[in-house]
């Protein structure tokens, strides 16, 4: 950012505040409307972060003489697909939430249509606790150069393997303890994780099917192993595909299926059957966010986690990495709204971001902190599989770009993913079908390697 774009948003910020500040002891009722997707009852601070923050706002405003009432009303959506038409129509009917908890990935076609607003319009991104974020995780929340967006949380997704069944496949404890390492190195494949869950199975540990038992609906998991055979999702601003990594991927999925390690049916799965099997040892091998550990924990019971599962790296395939996926979830500001209520809004996140209050979402629901300072704070600090998951994890991780036509990418790439896990197309149809979509949809938008 220019030092004459932090000026002019600097000096439209204090505008605000000066006008706010005019008002004097005036009375101020402001609605301030905050809607999150994906959030089950683990991540409830996605929207009470706003209530908090607007409570101390409110205080501050008292302090200092001005009569402010704050009302915060919060609505959660628990999936993506309702929640993301619904924010459309709401700002087509000129009814946007103030703030939006969203994927960062939306970032980039919801600014192309005028559906959210800069929040570095708003806000002082050199001041704490914004400054403190990590830059990462700031560059993901931004497009074209402007900060849309500010972190809400983060994490990563790794793999997860039932540590009872390792030991009676011949791993012994030190195996397993050095078995991270061995991913991180590359000495552990993918390759491996289709051997490890055929000799689960063939010792009769798990069903048929359920040796490796990866997400189960579309998601973002998958770019991961992308990733991992090589792949390359963006470069220099331009989407990539590289048909001979996204082969591998399909490959490997309708190797699952034909070793029977994973069924050909598996798409499609019940979210509370996969749920309750991954967590009872009823499958052998998977990949998951790191998230899950609330869910296993809290709803489903687990009361020994890390006596029974083993986190990695998704590890690399032929070509490629070991690597995880980040895929942070951000607070946004909806369009169509007054400076006023914008600013208002804009504050309530940054109140948010403090990292007190931030951390009593990342460890209620098992996500990671967004702010460097995040980790000093003692309940943050104490939480085994925050410390563990952010050091092992973090480092190697790796986003999906916010380009607004990576949607139609993704689309695509799923679609023969899925066909070539079913078997309706071998994998090299399956990559061919995806490079001829891709030409057609994206033309010069993709690079097609």
């Amino acid at each position: 950012m220019t030092f004459s774009s932090k000026l002019l948003r600097a000096t439209a910020l204090a505008s605000l505040m000066l006008a706010a500040a005019v008002a004097g002891a005036q009375a101020r009722d402001v609605n301030i409307s905050v809607w999150a997707g994906g959030t089950g009852p683990n991540d409830t601070y996605r929207v009470d972060a706003i209530e908090i923050a607007a409570d101390l706002l409110q205080r501050q405003a008292a302090i200092a003489g001005d009569d402010l009432k704050i009302t915060v009303t919060k609505k959660v959506y628990n999936g993506w697909d309702d929640f993301k038409p619904a924010v459309t129509l709401a700002a087509q009917a000129g009814n946007s939430p103030n703030i939006i908890v969203t994927g960062h990935e939306d970032i980039a076609p919801w600014a192309q249509a005028g559906l959210i607003v800069p929040i570095e319009n708003y806000v002082d991104l050199d001041s704490w606790p914004l400054s403190d974020v990590y830059p990462n995780l700031m560059e993901i929340a931004s497009y074209g150069g402007v900060v849309y967006g500010i972190p809400q949380d983060a994490e990563s997704r790794p793999f997860f393997f039932w540590k009872p069944h390792m030991k009676a496949i011949g791993y012994s404890d030190d195996d397993i303890a050095a078995l991270p390492e061995r991913v991180q190195k590359g000495e552990y494949t993918l390759k491996n994780v289709l051997e490890d869950a055929k000799k689960m199975q063939d010792k009769g540990l798990v069903q048929p099917g359920y040796g490796f038992y990866p997400r189960a609906s579309n998601g973002p998991d998958f770019w991961m192993f992308y990733t991992s055979m090589g792949g390359t999702m963006e470069e220099n601003g331009k989407l990539v595909f590289d048909k001979a990594a996204m082969q591998r991927v399909y490959q490997f999925f309708a190797d699952a299926v034909s070793t029977g390690v994973t069924k050909k049916n598996h798409i499609g799965l019940p979210g509370d059957q996969w749920w309750h099997e991954v967590s009872t040892g009823q499958a052998g091998i998977w990949d998951a966010g790191t998230w899950h550990y609330a869910r296993m924990v809290n709803q489903e019971g687990l009361t020994d986690f890390f006596g029974n599962i083993l986190f990695t790296l998704a590890p690399a395939g032929d070509g490629g990495k070991a690597n995880t996926l980040t895929h942070p979830l951000v607070y946004v500001l909806g369009a169509g709204h007054t400076d006023e209520d914008a600013q208002i809004a804009a504050q309530l996140v940054a109140i948010a971001t403090e990292p007190r209050i931030n951390a009593l979402h990342a460890i209620k629901s098992s996500h990671l902190g967004v702010d460097q300072s995040e980790g000093k704070i003692p309940f943050y600090a104490a939480d085994r599989w925050a410390s563990e998951a952010t050091s092992a994890l973090l480092p190697y991780a790796n986003a999906m770009p916010n380009n607004a036509d990576f949607g139609k990418y993704w689309d695509i790439m799923w679609k023969n993913l899925e066909a070539s896990w079913t078997g309706t197309k071998t994998p090299e149809q399956a990559a061919n079908d995806a490079e001829s979509d891709l030409k057609s949809t994206l033309g010069d938008a993709i690079v097609i390697r």
